[in-house]
């Protein structure tokens, strides 16, 4: 597409302004902007004002009335080269919005429009000035800048104005309590986020979405990251950066392929390893958890990701356990996980385990065993592990064990000799099986005799003891 600013545009400007320049110097300047358009401009006008091009045509010698410029990588591209024309066309005058302020800002440092103009701030000069006004915008000003700033983070010539501008953005996420001022914003994401709420509350909420986090969902990865960071360093409530990885991640992969999904998914869990695991919800880690499954992610993150699943796992559900096993293996239930889920659980909470957190965990590792002992494919030793992962301390009875070894005994009634049966018998603590369970025990063939032998002598023990009690 070619845009034609000079003859109708130009001409008529000239003579409005009484410009220095006339026609009869005019040298026409056709501008190639990033293959995208063609412009035809005038090059004494456009030259004056800018540092880079009068380096460049100082190097040209000879007169001639039509010259052609490239622009490769100009920033911003034809809509933001058009804006620097008007500025030019318009002696040294453009209008700043929040729309355009990064479009001329970057546009002004590439073509070092820092040249004197007679009294007159130049263009680089008038963009930072109006840098200060932003903590004056509204949440929706900012919105349409942070689009702007995220397609030209490359040309930013300064890291300090990024920074200035996201601390801005991020400050406004502090208010938890005001409704949402972008109309674009669905009425199911309008949640309130109260600064007073409880912990579990934030724990609750953790996955569900508050009112700015469609704004920012066009974030693209690069920028996602700084408002992050930005987020981390203003110490935001650890439950809405939580929150809102979890949405980004929910909203960007489904259209991603399967490299994107990676390194999102991998930048969700670098940044969910740096806040407060109890602000993070356990659900959401499984998800991601499965996820990585069908993906080549780095053992670095699935390492991240395991700790931070088995550090909490006492939050865990029954179902957030029950993931299949990989490709390949027979059982049925990846049961090699939750061991090692066990053991990050029990190394990393070994000093500050409270008993209810011990009896949580128990109380799901034994409704796990009871759903993978029926599965034929599950070797001995594996069954052993889960159950002997927790001490004896953990579990105030043994029961669902004995119904679990009773269930897998029967399965593998063959396959399994007498003393690998006692073996597995050996996990069970008779003192805390219950009268009814120890009479059923001591007439399960299922058994090996040394475990019916042991329970006929538990409860000959419990009357002994209950005898001598009433005495």
């Amino acid at each position: 597409m070619s845009r034609n600013l000079l003859n109708n545009y130009m001409v008529l400007k000239l003579d409005c302004w009484s410009h220095p320049f006339t026609m009869k110097n005019c040298c026409l300047l056709e501008v190639d902007v990033n293959g995208q358009e063609l412009f035809l401009v005038d090059k004494n006008i456009l030259v004056s004002l800018s540092g880079r091009l009068i380096k460049l045509f100082s190097k040209l010698t000879g007169k001639t009335r039509r010259l052609k410029l490239i622009f490769d990588k100009f920033p911003g591209g034809a809509e933001c080269f058009e804006l620097i024309a008007k500025f030019c066309y318009n002696g040294g005058r453009i209008k700043i919005t929040p729309f355009n302020m990064f479009q001329l800002h970057c546009a002004a440092n590439y073509l070092e429009m820092n040249q004197e103009m007679q009294g007159k701030p130049n263009l680089i000069e008038q963009t930072s000035s109006y840098f200060q006004k932003i903590h004056y915008m509204t949440w929706s000003e900012l919105i349409i800048s942070l689009e702007k700033c995220q397609q030209l983070l490359s040309f930013l010539p300064s890291s300090s104005i990024l920074q200035d501008f996201l601390d801005c953005v991020v400050g406004r996420l502090e208010f938890h309590n005001i409704s949402s001022p972008c109309a674009s914003s669905s009425d199911n994401s309008s949640m309130q986020f109260s600064g007073d709420i409880s912990t579990e509350s934030k724990r609750i909420y953790s996955s569900q979405a508050i009112w700015w986090f469609a704004d920012l969902g066009f974030l693209n990865l690069n920028m996602f990251r700084r408002i992050i960071e930005t987020m981390m360093s203003n110490k935001l409530d650890h439950s809405v950066i939580s929150s809102f990885l979890f949405y980004y991640k929910r909203v960007k992969c489904p259209t991603a392929s399967s490299a994107q999904k990676c390194r999102i998914i991998e930048t969700v869990i670098k940044f969910l390893s740096s806040l407060d695991g109890s602000f993070i919800s356990i659900r959401c880690l499984f998800d991601i958890l499965q996820a990585s499954f069908t993906l080549k992610m780095s053992k670095c993150s699935i390492v991240k990701l395991e700790h931070l699943i088995g550090s909490q796992l006492d939050r865990a559900k029954l179902d957030d356990l029950l993931i299949p096993s990989p490709a390949g293996e027979k059982t049925a239930y990846n049961v090699n996980l939750i061991l090692r889920l066990l053991d990050i659980f029990f190394s990393n909470s070994r000093e500050k385990l409270l008993m209810y957190q011990l009896k949580k965990v128990a109380e799901l590792i034994d409704l796990y065993i009871m759903e993978v002992a029926p599965d034929p494919c599950l070797k001995p030793c594996k069954f052993l592990a889960l159950v002997a992962a927790l001490p004896d301390i953990a579990r105030e009875s043994y029961e669902r064990i004995y119904l679990a070894l009773d269930m897998y005994l029967q399965v593998h009634k063959y396959g399994l000799s007498e003393e690998e049966k006692i073996k597995m018998c050996g996990v069970l603590s008779y003192e805390k099986l219950s009268e009814d369970i120890l009479k059923d025990l001591a007439q399960n063939e299922s058994f090996p005799a040394r475990a019916l032998i042991t329970a006929k002598v538990t409860q000959q023990n419990r009357l002994s003891y209950s005898a001598t009690k009433h005495i």
